[in-house]
C-alpha cells in the first residue's frame, strides 16, 4: 500500500521525538550519578549495584555521627592528663555537648525543664548507650571571681546527674573526669554568657561608677500619701443664735478678724420679744422695789402686818430672779441689752474666715452655718496608713511632709494615730501637727510624707543604681578584670541609696554602679546567648 505524503510527514516527526527524548535522557545520566567519584563512567547494572551500595554506606555514616566525634591533625594528639579548653564537641543526641575519647564519648547537657538547672551526663561505647552505673564522673566548674565548684554524679535511669543547681548565668570553664572499664578520660570546654569586656577608657567615657560590696546602713523609708487640713481644734463655725433676716454683712472669706469683732448683723422677732421680756422684767423689779419700801415703812409706823412686808420682800426676789433670767437668755443668743430687733454675730476666735455661707437679705435657720473662722497659725497633715505597714509607725515619729505638685517641705512629728480601721479604705489616720505662720500650707494641699521607720546595719549591699533586670531576674554586673558578668542576686530591705543583698555577690567583690545601664547595652550589643 502506498504511503501519502501526509502519512510520512507523522512518521517522521515521531522518530524525531524518539530520537530527542534519548539524547535527553543520556544528558541526564551523569548527573544523577555526580557525587560517586569514578563509578559516574560505568554503565547499566553495575553501576546501579555500586550507586546502591553508596547510599547504604552514607546512610550508615550519617547515624554514626550524631555519637561519632572525627578528629584530625594534632587533635588526636591530645594530652589527656591536661585536657585543654577548646575540647571540641558535637551535638549530642540529648542536645547537649557530646565529647569523644577513643570508642568512648560522653554528653554533657544542662536539664532545667520545670526545675532549677542540674547536669545530667549520657555515656557511650562504641557508639552505643552504655547502662549510668558502668561510668563514674567528676565534674570540676570555674566561675570568674567564685571558687570551683565539685559535682559528683550517681546514676538515675540512663543518665548521671547531680542534684546540685547549676546557678545562672552559665558560663564557665568545665573540666570532666570519666572513668569506665578501669580507664579515665578527661575532657574540658568553656562557655561564656551574659559577659562583657571594657576596657578602663570604656568606663571613663561612659562614666561607669565601679563600687565594692560591702556592709551598709539601710533605712526602712515608708511614703505616705496625705492631705494638708485645718486644725480643727482651732477652726470654728458661727451659727445663729436666733432666725432672722440678714441685715448686712461685714466678712468676707479670706479676712483676718480678732475675738469679737462682728461679721453680720441681723434682725430677728425672737430678739424683740426677748428684749420685750427682759425690759418687762426690769419694770416689775422696780414696782417690787417700791412696794418693798412703802410695806416696810407702813411696817414699822405699826400701820400694816409684818405678813404684808415680809410679802413683798418675796416680791422683790421673785422680780430679781426673773430679770436675771432674761438677761442670762439674750446673753446665750449672743445678745445685749438694749431695744429692737437687732443681734449682731461677731468673731469667736482671732483667725482667718476659711468659709462664708450667708448673704445680705438671707433667712437663717438655727442650724446653718454663716461662718468658719480658723487659726491658720497651725494645720494638719493627715496620711492613710495601710494595716500593713501599721506596725511601723509609732507616735513621737519623725517625719518629712513634702507637697506633692511644688518644691516646699518641712519637719513634723506624729501626734496621733487614730485606734480605729476605716471598713473600706482597710487604712488608719495618723496626724502631723505643723506651725503654718507664713500660711504657705493651704487646706486640701496634697502632699507625701516621709518617715524612716527603722534603721538596720546589713551584711552586705550594693548602690540601688546596679541593680539591672535581664531573664534571671535582679541583677547585678561583677566586675573581673577588663570582664562584667551579670550576678543573679535576691534582695533584701532598702533605701533611697542601698539595697540589701541576701545572695548572689560576695564582700569585697566590684560591681558596675553609677550608669550600669551601659553594661546592659553592651551586653545586648554583644549578643551572648543562653547556652547549655
Amino acid at each position: 500500500m502506498k504511503l501519502s505524503k501526509q502519512m510520512w510527514l507523522i512518521i517522521a516527526i515521531i522518530l524525531m521525538g524518539i530520537a530527542v527524548a534519548g539524547l535527553i535522557l543520556k544528558a541526564e545520566e551523569p548527573k544523577a550519578e555526580a557525587g560517586h567519584g569514578d563509578h559516574a563512567d560505568e554503565a547499566g547494572g553495575e553501576h546501579a549495584e555500586e550507586a546502591g551500595a553508596e547510599h547504604e554506606e552514607h546512610a550508615e555514616e550519617a547515624t554514626d555521627k550524631k555519637l561519632e566525634h572525627v578528629e584530625t591533625g594534632p587533635a588526636h594528639e591530645k594530652d589527656h592528663n591536661q585536657p585543654a579548653m577548646d575540647s571540641k564537641s558535637t551535638k549530642g543526641p540529648h542536645g547537649g555537648k557530646l565529647f569523644t575519647d577513643g570508642d568512648y564519648a560522653i554528653e554533657v547537657t544542662i536539664f532545667e525543664q520545670n526545675q532549677p538547672p542540674e547536669f545530667r551526663l549520657y555515656a557511650y561505647s562504641n557508639n552505643k548507650p552504655l547502662a549510668s552505673t558502668s561510668t563514674s564522673v567528676t565534674l570540676k566548674l570555674s566561675r570568674l571571681g567564685r571558687e570551683a565548684q565539685i559535682f559528683k554524679f550517681t546514676p538515675e535511669k540512663d543518665y548521671l546527674t547531680s542534684k546540685i543547681v547549676v546557678e545562672e548565668p552559665h558560663s564557665f570553664k568545665v573540666t570532666i573526669e570519666a572513668t569506665h572499664a578501669d580507664k579515665t578520660h578527661q575532657f574540658a570546654y568553656e562557655q561564656v554568657e551574659a559577659r562583657v569586656s571594657l576596657s578602663a577608657k570604656q568606663l571613663k567615657d561612659n562614666a561607669i561608677e565601679v563600687l565594692t560590696v560591702a556592709p551598709a546602713n539601710i533605712q526602712t523609708n515608708l511614703r505616705l500619701l496625705g492631705e494638708i487640713k485645718l486644725n480643727a481644734d482651732k477652726a470654728v463655725q458661727v451659727l445663729p443664735r436666733m432666725s432672722g433676716i440678714v441685715e448686712s454683712i461685714t466678712a468676707n472669706v479670706g479676712d483676718k478678724v480678732k475675738r469679737g469683732q462682728t461679721l453680720a448683723v441681723v434682725s430677728s422677732l425672737d430678739v424683740a420679744a426677748n428684749r420685750g421680756d427682759l425690759s418687762a422684767a426690769q419694770q416689775r423689779l422696780n414696782l417690787a422695789k417700791t412696794t418693798l419700801t412703802r410695806e416696810e415703812n407702813l411696817w414699822r409706823e405699826k400701820i400694816s402686818a409684818e405678813q404684808d412686808y415680809l410679802a413683798a420682800k418675796n416680791d422683790l426676789q421673785l422680780a430679781q430672779i426673773e430679770l436675771a433670767q432674761q438677761q442670762q437668755k439674750l446673753s446665750s443668743m449672743g445678745v445685749s441689752g438694749g431695744s429692737g430687733s437687732r443681734y449682731t454675730l461677731k468673731a469667736p476666735i482671732d483667725g482667718v474666715i476659711t468659709r462664708k455661707n450667708v448673704a445680705a437679705g438671707q433667712v437663717l435657720e438655727l442650724t446653718q452655718m454663716m461662718f468658719e473662722v480658723a487659726d491658720l497659725n497651725t494645720v494638719w497633715a493627715e496620711m492613710s496608713i495601710p494595716i500593713k505597714d501599721l506596725g511601723l509607725v509609732k507616735t513621737g515619729q519623725k517625719v518629712t511632709v513634702r507637697a506633692a505638685a511644688f518644691e516646699q517641705s518641712t519637719a513634723g512629728t506624729i501626734t496621733y494615730i487614730a485606734p480605729l480601721v476605716a471598713e473600706q479604705s482597710r487604712t488608719a489616720i495618723a496626724r502631723v501637727v505643723l506651725t503654718n505662720e507664713k500660711s504657705n500650707w493651704l487646706a486640701g494641699l496634697p502632699v507625701n510624707i516621709d518617715l524612716v521607720a527603722d534603721e538596720v546595719n546589713v551584711p552586705l549591699a550594693v548602690s540601688v543604681e546596679a541593680i539591672q533586670s535581664l531573664q534571671y531576674g535582679d541583677v547585678v554586673f561583677g566586675r573581673y578584670g577588663d570582664a562584667f558578668e551579670a550576678r543573679p542576686v535576691q534582695l533584701g530591705r532598702r533605701d533611697g541609696k542601698y539595697v540589701e543583698v541576701l545572695s548572689g555577690l560576695i564582700d569585697g567583690e566590684q560591681y558596675a554602679a553609677g550608669n550600669s545601664f551601659v553594661v546592659k547595652a553592651e551586653l545586648g550589643k554583644s549578643g551572648a546567648s543562653h547556652d547549655h
